[in-house]
């Protein structure tokens, strides 16, 4: 493989298309939103008129566009994503003695409010293809004791969820579908976060929607979801005023501008959907003589929202994730490393689970440490990921 890529890569080095010194121009971030006056005539709104007994009005307006967009009965604004996660596995009833089943390879935020409730993750390995769960890797986790499964589409991909909801309907455990990096992308052309007993998202800064900080909760139960609406304020009953609360709750609330900015966005879902397709389709053109070099794949019958390109550098490549970034800031490019597997990081390492998936995920420990995330904002042109991928390549040249 190595000496292949040396073959192509000094074939390329003869064009001057390709052609590239390091870079004193500005640096070329890594993410970054899409603000129109839309979303500044709402918050401005808001920031107005939302308050008293209209306190509510950005809330309900963009919990409906939302269930209706990703096609629930049910949505819950929220603080984040991570409350999401928390508030669906105390709705759930997921305690200290069960054990909550999570990819190996996804942000901390997935798993962290395992541990808040108690409960033990489990860490499952990966498919190579589209870097999300698969029913087989699911399968090798479930004990006696395994309460629920979240399963994520990582940035974007999605997992071949008729066969994650056909083990989850056949072992009776209840599926959330973790969906905070996928807003727009599709599976058999049900929307990303249509899936599950529960499903969330997050609208961080970074994430195709956004509202700065803030996530959604979604649901097609009833019962569940007053559950977690009662759980989301100090343990009161909705349009309670006794202030006489009757469990230990949480305060999981979102503000009022933050709701009205998230109206906006979700009105323009199909349009930010296809504009990270057609960032993902630059790099996809300007990498195509690089095979040595894996970006992030569709699974059969998905659309990909491409939340972050992810490039998979070849095995064997001299530099680590740290160097690389590094030989990337050189020329001008803000990058991030792939999650590490979370049975790899100190928060989890020690743990007897961790343990076993070090020695179970085997693509998960291969492919992680050798991806990197690309340049993915909506603010990128053309120009500018052809700038990356100019980059990328004399950093390969330099280092196989």
């Amino acid at each position: 493989m190595i000496e292949s890529l040396r073959l192509q890569l000094g074939i390329l080095s003869e064009s001057k298309n390709y052609k590239m010194t390091q870079s004193q121009q500005k640096l070329i971030p890594v993410a970054g939103p899409s603000i129109t006056a839309r979303e500044v005539e709402y918050v401005r709104d808001a920031a107005q008129n939302a308050w008293g007994e209209n306190a509510n009005m950005y809330h309900e307006r963009f919990e409906a566009e939302f269930a209706r967009a990703v096609n629930r009965k049910y949505a819950m604004a929220l603080p984040s994503c991570t409350a999401g996660l928390h508030l669906a596995l105390a709705g759930l009833g997921v305690g200290p003695g069960d054990e909550v089943i999570v990819p190996d390879v996804t942000w901390i935020a997935t798993v962290a409010p395992v541990s808040y409730v108690g409960a033990t993750p489990v860490f499952a390995d990966m498919d190579a293809t589209d870097w999300c769960v698969t029913a087989d890797t699911i399968a090798a986790c479930i004990t006696p004791r395994t309460r629920a499964i979240i399963a994520v589409d990582l940035y974007g991909g999605m997992p071949p969820m008729n066969e994650v909801l056909a083990l989850a309907a056949q072992r009776n455990i209840p599926l959330i579908e973790d969906a905070a990096e996928a807003a727009g992308s599709a599976y058999r052309e049900r929307r990303a976060g249509s899936f599950g007993h529960a499903s969330v998202f997050s609208f961080h800064g970074s994430k195709t929607l956004t509202t700065g900080e803030g996530g959604m909760l979604l649901t097609d139960d009833a019962a569940f979801f007053a559950r977690c609406q009662f759980l989301r304020d100090h343990g009161r009953a909705p349009g309670d005023v006794s202030f006489r609360s009757t469990e230990v709750g949480f305060k999981y609330k979102m503000s009022a501008m933050q709701a009205a900015m998230g109206l906006a966005q979700i009105e323009r879902l199909d349009e930010l959907f296809q504009r990270k397709r057609e960032i993902f389709g630059w790099y996809r053109e300007f990498l195509a003589d690089v095979p040595a070099i894996s970006l992030n794949g569709e699974g059969a019958g998905v659309r990909n929202s491409y939340w972050m390109v992810t490039a998979i550098f070849p095995s064997g490549f001299r530099l680590d994730k740290p160097a690389l970034m590094a030989a990337f800031r050189d020329y001008g490019v803000a990058t991030r490393p792939m999650f590490d597997p979370l049975s790899d990081i100190p928060a989890f390492s020690a743990t007897p689970q961790a343990a076993a998936a070090r020695a179970r995920n085997r693509v998960s420990y291969d492919i992680a440490p050798r991806g990197l995330n690309l340049p993915s904002g909506f603010n990128l042109t053309r120009e500018d990921v052809m700038r990356v991928c100019a980059a990328l390549k004399e950093i390969l040249r330099k280092n196989v």
